[in-house]
């Protein structure tokens, strides 16, 4: 590539979404109430990043997520739900649907976010663009990418593994004791 068309490409990149991000601290992403919130807000903190859905086979795992959160908030862990409507149709509802059952339903207080497109394609959200760059693509819901305190993906999980497995505990533990 000639130096004058590169330049332009890094011009034009970002504006196309296309810009290769280094961490989860790049993004920023709207909550559940439509506030923009930086990802940056949780620099330093292992995060875990999960597409859900409130009408899906998987949803119960809610409780093991919370629990999750529950247990490890205090040594750095934060919980970040990406509701989904891209397979099956099992996220029909609006950002206050959404809300009103996690909160209900699961006692969700960890923080979620509007929903979003996981799936490879135009519609994908720059987020998953960036979470699955490296393969581990979401074939359903439920699907979890862990993150270290660097803002770097370091594991996937699918949907069948529980929050509560031991390979997901043993995941989280070893994340938050690296500093």
């Amino acid at each position: 590539m000639k130096p004058k068309h590169f330049f332009i490409g890094l011009m034009v990149a970002p504006l196309l979404g296309l810009a290769a991000s280094s961490s989860l601290y790049d993004f920023t992403v709207n909550s559940l109430a439509g506030k923009p919130v930086a990802l940056k807000t949780y620099k330093g903190k292992v995060a875990l990043v999960v597409n859900v859905a409130s009408q899906c086979g998987f949803t119960p795992q809610y409780t093991g997520l919370q629990n999750l959160y529950d247990k490890y908030s205090r040594q750095g862990l934060v919980v970040l739900g990406f509701p989904c409507n891209d397979f099956g149709g099992q996220e029909p509802g609006s950002s206050a649907e959404i809300q009103e059952f996690c909160s209900t339903k699961f006692k969700v207080t960890f923080p979620l976010f509007e929903k979003v497109s996981v799936v490879k394609g135009p519609d994908q959200a720059p987020l998953y663009r960036y979470l699955t760059a490296k393969g581990d693509v979401p074939g359903w819901n439920f699907c979890k990418y862990l993150i270290d305190r660097r803002g770097n993906r370091v594991a996937y999980f699918n949907s069948t593994v529980k929050p509560d497995s031991d390979r997901m505990t043993k995941a989280i533990e070893e994340a938050l004791k690296k500093k």
